[in-house]
């Protein structure tokens, strides 16, 4: 129950203090207490203002010990609903290494795309193990999907 009421708090926290991600290491320290404890996959859409400030964390998608199922329509039904300039994706690979996975590649392709006609503009997919994340942004990942 520990990490159940940790995550509310920081949850509850991130609502009232709106902090800033402009850096992948300041996203790794926002979601690692949100995602702290769980034992299956989840996925974060943390929705952005336009000083990169975070307007709501929006847990998309709860799953299994190796997955969770993200549909595009979610995603963009939270990111509209929050009125986002930007957006983070966010996952866990609670049984794994924090290295993408071919289908992690895929779904952040096919999400950037469903976003850009939209004008919401994707910033970063962290995944993260334990204290450990990657990023798609500081690997350079992005500006390629941008372009296909």
């Amino acid at each position: 129950m520990i990490p159940q009421v940790t995550r509310r708090y920081f949850h509850d926290r991130v609502l009232r203090d709106r902090p800033k991600l402009n850096s992948s290491e300041a996203v790794a320290e926002y979601l690692i207490p949100l995602m702290a404890g769980r034992p299956e996959e989840v996925f974060y859409v943390l929705c952005l203002d336009t000083q990169c400030r975070v307007v709501y964390p929006a847990l998309v998608r709860e799953g299994t010990v190796k997955d969770a199922a993200v549909y595009p329509r979610h995603v963009v039904e939270e990111a509209l609903r929050h009125l986002a300039a930007s957006v983070i994706f966010a996952h866990n690979h609670p049984a794994g290494t924090a290295k993408p996975s071919q289908q992690d590649h895929q779904l952040a392709k096919l999400l950037v795309q469903a976003l850009g006609p939209l004008d919401i503009k994707v910033l970063d997919h962290i995944i993260l193990v334990g204290d450990q994340a990657f990023s798609f942004a500081r690997e350079g990942i992005f500006p390629a999907y941008e372009a296909a």
